[in-house]
């Protein structure tokens, strides 16, 4: 049997919410209003309910606007991460995600070969990042190339670089993957300096930093990496490619019917 729905609120309470700006109490006031008639509710029960559904509510707004903001690659969090199957100690992988390296405006690395979980444990931390309150940015390093050049012509890369840091966490991925634009090593510096005891910047690299000089001008590695390492967690991962073994043993896909 259906449940009837609650009746409409009165038009000048709900032209009160909406002046308000209380949405979630407007949506839920309906039903909850309903329950404590009908329950005959203490007047405390029932605005404790409906300031609950308001906090609620913004919560899940405010979690799915930094969602957004971060631009994560795929959407993978921890609820799907293996952590046997990860070379990273067990003990190391539980310290780093506690965050507390994010409040203490310290740096990550992982570094080591492709398909070892790098880009995987980087964004499940920004994902746990992101759910307990932590602005998180995210970036592949062409990217900060694209930024570069799009605001040299006006001279704004510096302003460009100081919106970035509003984010707490700043996370940089597939570092060593392809090489390196003069634009996107000038990014990087830019964003590892102006990061620098400000902000955590977390970094995904098929090289170890100490190789960089592979892939950028010395003069810039030498002052990027020192800026990065010098507060700086570094994780190097081993081991054959997840993603090849998951192939070569059918797991690669569903089976076709």
């Amino acid at each position: 049997m259906r449940t009837p729905e609650p009746p409409p609120l009165q038009e000048d309470l709900e032209a009160l919410l909406r002046r308000l700006r209380l949405p979630h109490i407007r949506r839920a006031a309906p039903e909850v209003l309903a329950t404590a008639r009908a329950q005959r509710w203490e007047p405390a029960e029932v605005l404790k309910s409906l300031l609950g559904e308001e906090l609620a509510g913004r919560e899940r707004s405010a979690l799915a606007t930094r969602r957004k903001a971060a631009s994560f690659p795929s959407g993978k969090t921890f609820e799907a991460w293996d952590q046997k199957a990860s070379s990273i100690p067990a003990p190391t992988q539980q310290a780093l995600r506690t965050l507390e390296w994010v409040r203490r405006r310290e740096n990550l690395v992982v570094c080591g070969p492709s398909g070892t979980g790098k880009t995987f444990f980087l964004e499940a931390i920004g994902q746990s990042a992101v759910e307990v309150g932590i602005k998180v940015a995210w970036f592949a390093l062409e990217d900060l190339g694209v930024l570069v050049r799009a605001h040299r012509a006006d001279d704004t890369v510096t302003r460009a670089v100081g919106r970035i840091l509003r984010s707490e966490l700043i996370m940089i991925d597939d570092v060593g993957l392809l090489p390196v634009s003069l634009d996107a090593a000038e990014g990087l510096y830019r964003l590892v300096d102006a990061a620098y005891e400000r902000r955590s910047i977390a970094v995904s690299s098929n090289l170890h930093p100490s190789g960089f000089d592979e892939l950028m001008p010395k003069t810039l590695v030498s002052a990027t990496v020192d800026r990065l390492m010098h507060h700086a967690h570094v994780c190097v991962t081993t081991g054959d490619s997840v993603r090849l073994q998951q192939a070569t043993s059918g797991k690669g896909v569903k089976p076709l019917t």
